[in-house]
């Protein structure tokens, strides 16, 4: 036993110890990969169905295949051991294959957004020296305008339609898929199934030794500051969540729906909707695009046994008006990514009971930084307005913010993390890792979150707010001064601010309070603004309004007083309500 651990055990408290049985507290976690965990998994279960994309099913056995071609085919195509070849899709059965198949050569898997702007591909692509990309074909149109900016030399291309049922596939390509634009077949584009035939010219068995701490990973996130940055996670970090989930989840069976609506480039997508369910034997309904008003419909068709979603996606849940809705078959239903509000939860639990659903939504808390899940509200901890108690194996405690110093329990302060889930760091930032990442007296390492919470007697969780200046919209991370940073870009803007501003459906969008250069006239630069963003920023990143002004407030200090902003919107806001 090494010392951190003896320290864990004298001087780290435990007080949600008496929801676990003891031998729970600590997981194992084995010095494998997450190919290899996955692989145990499909051989176990080899008849049992992995994917269910659109209808059409994969079997383990199948998958499994798909994944070892797969990875022949990458070394078939140069690509080594710490590579990093990145994946920009959507849920779809190809972008799942190809992120094991990397994992399974060593390679390095860096996932973003397939609606992310122009510029901030480039940004993905060059600060993490990606040497491939895997794209739907959508992106066509921003990759070749930077691509040879970069260091990829190939990219692989897939369409939506490529694992569709037929008849699905033809209606796909009739109403929307003969609108995209494509590249030729060159030497540098490959398309999927061309790219898969290569895996015939490398006859060598894939015999990388992969460690539990090698860099499995790279999501994108704001860290302490906002800015965007690359967080790495390791074969261990996700390992680790699959075996919390073996413990916490008690009632999933083999064969269980789950239904994947959370994205792969989002850890709340990739670890615990997606990678974790595979783990555990079962299905992976993908659904690469969510429509809210036909959430019920998918919900019918689907049939799930566990759900995993952000707050707005059980707000559309709950204003259904489908009298039909039968959700007895749901063992799971658990809300992240964002705080659930009560008044959200006690709606959502009513329209569950009404719909023959006999368990209560669960409110989960987790970061990018820790693979979006390290505490939940489940079973005998629930507790309504609470995140509940960590994963077995997680530590967490409440400072004093800004500093180390543990504060008693039922006292406000920040959130700190613990366990085998938090990252190895940010890439390449070694003063924002050491920013999130501190020692404490104790001898661990300490993930401090930027949030604030309180802790029980009893080890629950109940969490307060954000400290971080961030914007939460349908769960998706937004970071105002980097929005602010892309508008300043703009040639006739001369100073930008952006706040978060209330929304009926996504909770929270982006305002930017702008003020232009020369006296511009709004009316005519205003569209242009739109457009930049629309080029440089991620879909749900471009403001939802924009409110130009000859000047912005200022703090005593000379900086944007970005609070008075919020607080102007909130006046505005409640004016109108009245």
């Amino acid at each position: 036993m090494n010392i951190i651990s003896k320290l864990k055990q004298k001087v780290i408290k435990v007080p949600w110890k008496k929801f676990y049985h003891k031998k729970d507290l600590k997981i194992k976690v084995e010095d494998i990969s997450i190919y290899e965990m996955f692989r145990r998994s499909a051989i176990e279960n080899q008849e049992l169905t992995a994917i269910d994309y659109y209808g059409k099913t994969i079997t383990y056995k199948t998958f499994l295949e798909q994944v070892d071609k797969a990875a022949k085919a990458l070394k078939s195509q140069g690509i080594r051991p710490m590579d990093v070849v990145t994946i920009c899709m959507p849920n779809t059965p190809e972008a799942i294959v190809s992120f094991y198949a990397i994992n399974k050569i060593g390679a390095i898997a860096n996932m973003i957004h397939p609606l992310s702007g122009e510029e901030e591909i480039k940004e993905y692509l060059t600060s993490t020296h990606s040497v491939m990309l895997i794209m739907i074909d959508i992106c066509y149109e921003k990759v070749k305008n930077i691509i040879n900016q970069t260091d990829v030399y190939k990219t692989i291309v897939i369409s939506a339609k490529d694992s569709m049922p037929f008849l699905i596939s033809l209606g796909y390509q009739l109403t929307q898929g003969y609108k995209v634009k494509r590249p030729k077949k060159t030497e540098a584009y490959i398309y999927w199934k061309d790219f898969l035939k290569k895996e015939k010219h490398y006859n060598q068995e894939i015999t990388t030794k992969i460690s539990k701490e090698n860099p499995a990973v790279i999501l994108h996130s704001g860290g302490t500051t906002g800015n965007p940055k690359g967080i790495v996670l390791s074969n261990g970090n996700f390992n680790a969540l699959s075996e919390q989930a073996k413990i916490v989840f008690k009632r999933v069976e083999k064969g269980d729906r789950v239904l994947a609506i959370m994205p792969i480039f989002h850890g709340f997508g990739l670890g615990v909707s997606i990678n974790t369910p595979f783990v555990l034997g079962c299905v992976v309904c993908l659904v690469p695009q969510f429509d809210a008003k036909k959430f019920d419909k998918l919900l019918e068709k689907q049939k799930p046994n566990i759900l995993f979603g952000v707050p707005t996606l059980y707000e559309a849940l709950a204003n259904t008006k489908n009298d039909q809705l039968d959700l007895r078959k749901i063992k799971y239903i658990i809300s992240g990514g964002d705080s659930l509000s009560e008044s959200l939860s006690r709606r959502i639990n009513v329209f569950l009971r009404e719909h023959n659903c006999n368990i209560p939504i669960s409110q989960g808390f987790g970061m990018t930084e820790s693979l979006a899940a390290v505490a939940l509200s489940y079973d005998e901890c629930y507790r309504e307005g609470s995140i509940g108690i960590p994963f077995p194996g997680n530590y967490i405690k409440i400072v004093q913010r800004g500093t180390q110093e543990e504060l008693p329990y039922g006292e406000d302060g920040e959130i700190c993390i613990s366990g085998p889930t938090v990252m190895l760091g940010y890439l390449d930032n070694e003063k924002e890792t050491n920013a999130m990442l501190q020692i404490h007296k104790d001898g661990a390492v300490w993930l401090h979150t930027g949030d604030m919470g309180m802790m029980t007697e009893e080890g629950i969780i109940y969490y307060r707010q954000r400290i971080k200046r961030m914007i939460i919209t349908s769960g998706y991370n937004v970071y105002p001064s980097h929005i602010e940073e892309v508008i300043e870009q703009h040639p006739d803007v001369l100073q930008c601010s952006v706040i978060g501003i209330p929304h009926p459906y996504k909770i929270e969008v982006p305002k930017a309070y702008i003020v232009l250069r020369n006296d511009c006239n709004p009316l005519t630069v205003k569209k242009s603004i739109k457009d930049y963003c629309k080029k440089n920023l991620a879909t749900y990143s471009i403001p939802y309004e924009f409110e130009f002004r000859k000047s912005l407030p200022k703090t005593l200090i000379g900086k944007v007083d970005f609070k008075k902003l919020q607080r102007e919107s909130i006046e505005e806001n409640q004016n109108e309500k009245r």
